[in-house]
């Protein structure tokens, strides 16, 4: 009985052994994954969905954030990059040195945490709660190719040459108390381990500022006098949704509703000052606020005359607004 099986099977590869060679060259082709990333128009979340405040008041509007979608580098979807008007090919060079898409993906998830944390803590200054920020923690995110050190993406620098770190403003003073050439010891926790790392200075002939070729991220432990939770999906990253978070935090902890009954939504990197910073994508993010028929698309000034084009060229309905902070954005929104 098994001899018999056997045969059947054997019968049957031979017979269809054409059709698995092309389904496994298919299979191959949608899987290798090249060193790009293709960008395309996405869609809006709905924040009211995602801030969840104790005391939260009431909002006939909704402030969403545009987001960019992102898809994986494999052959078809690049040919059809070049087809498709919105759909653009990046070289993941251009976005990160990290050389895979799940390394970007990791990346991104850093930035969230960041613009997180920043919307929360200028949503409360600008309130009338009360936001206690206790420790400041620095996560490498980034390493130049000019750098020259040992330093991991994930290292949380906690101490250099065995004087401990506060903030990033304290690491780039010392450096800055150095010469060129000047080695320094970092100690840094990643994954729960503790490593000393060595690092070379250099100077940036574009400023002529001393570096040590490392880009950070900048999360907080804080507490809040009203607790605040914004929930985020797994597969969502990045910090261009500063923002429009901290306009939903800001308005769920004060009794006027600034959305006016209005469709609101926007993009942009926010620091805990609440300086509204330059994103990238944004004629992908302009493009989703108009699909979602919004009334009014907030975008940092740096990007405004880029998505002015677009809003030009596409005949866009949507009311563009250009802010430099969240103040800027809650006092347009008070006196619409």
């Amino acid at each position: 009985m098994f001899t018999k099986l056997y045969e059947k099977v054997k019968n049957f590869f031979k017979e269809n052994y054409k059709f698995f060679i092309v389904l496994a060259i298919i299979l191959l082709v949608f899987n290798f994954e090249f060193p790009y990333v293709i960008y395309k128009s996405g869609g809006t979340i709905n924040l009211a969905k995602r801030v969840e405040i104790d005391k939260q008041y009431e909002e006939k509007g909704t402030f969403s954030m545009s987001y960019v979608t992102a898809i994986k580098g494999s052959a078809p979807f690049i040919l059809l990059s070049f087809i498709l008007p919105d759909w653009d090919l990046i070289p993941l060079k251009d976005i990160t040195n990290e050389d895979s898409y799940e390394s970007v993906l990791e990346v991104g998830k850093e930035y969230l945490t960041e613009g997180i944390d920043n919307a929360i803590i200028a949503a409360f200054k600008e309130s009338d709660y009360d936001i206690t920020i206790n420790k400041e923690i620095n996560k490498v995110i980034y390493i130049s190719e000019d750098a020259n050190t040992n330093i991991k993406v994930g290292d949380e620098i906690l101490e250099v040459d065995d004087k401990k770190i506060n903030s990033i403003d304290e690491l780039k003073e010392y450096i800055n108390t150095l010469e060129e050439k000047d080695k320094i010891e970092l100690k840094v926790l990643n994954k729960g381990e503790y490593y000393k790392r060595k690092a070379t200075i250099y100077k940036d002939n574009s400023d002529d500022t001393l570096k040590v070729g490392v880009g950070f991220s900048t999360t907080y432990e804080y507490k809040t006098e009203i607790p605040v939770d914004v929930k985020m999906k797994d597969n969502e990253s990045g910090s261009s949704g500063g923002l429009m978070m901290s306009l939903a935090i800001y308005n769920a902890l004060t009794e006027e509703d600034i959305t006016k009954g209005l469709n609101i939504v926007g993009t942009g990197s926010i620091t805990s000052d609440g300086v509204v910073e330059e994103i990238g994508g944004v004629k992908y993010k302009i493009l989703a606020a108009e699909k979602k028929k919004a009334d009014i698309f907030f975008c940092p000034e740096e990007n405004y005359e880029e998505a002015l084009k677009v809003k030009k060229k596409r005949n866009l309905k949507v009311k563009l607004v250009k802010v430099h902070t969240l103040k800027d954005a809650i006092n347009y929104l008070e006196n619409y």
